[in-house]
């Protein structure tokens, strides 16, 4: 009786083991397929560093003003949050009229605009976004 109880809790996991099996076979055969059949050419000119069309000049390893990381992070960060608002907006759009639920979401969403506001005016006062 034990070895049917456990077929059948492992039962949903096979769809998942095919698509990892699946997952691992594509990866591994595009790279083998690309080794066999790509191009192997060697030169100068192909083992420089490509950015954007432009030849590169000095070395890789500049100092960034730790600005543009800042400003970066930033972004994201409100890039994350505007994201977060459009479930919001789709419950709180199908919520019936005059719901007891509308003021808590309503409170809700305006205490998370209002941190977002706070943070963004905490960086630029601490002048995150000054490009000096």
């Amino acid at each position: 009786m034990l070895p049917l109880l456990a077929a059948t809790e492992f039962s949903h996991y096979g769809p998942l083991a095919i698509l990892l099996v699946m997952a691992l076979l594509f990866g591994v055969g595009n790279l083998i397929i690309t080794h066999i059949l790509g191009p192997s050419r060697e030169g100068e000119r192909k083992g420089i560093t490509y950015e954007s069309g432009v030849n590169p000049i000095g070395t890789a390893r500049r100092r960034f003003n730790v600005r543009f990381y800042l400003v970066a992070m930033t972004f994201l960060l409100f890039d994350v949050e505007i994201v977060f608002l459009y479930p919001w907006a789709t419950t709180f759009s199908s919520l019936p009229e005059g719901s007891d639920l509308s003021p808590t979401f309503l409170g809700r969403c305006l205490f998370f605009i209002l941190t977002s506001i706070i943070a963004f005016t905490y960086a630029w006062r601490k002048g995150v976004f000054r490009y000096d």
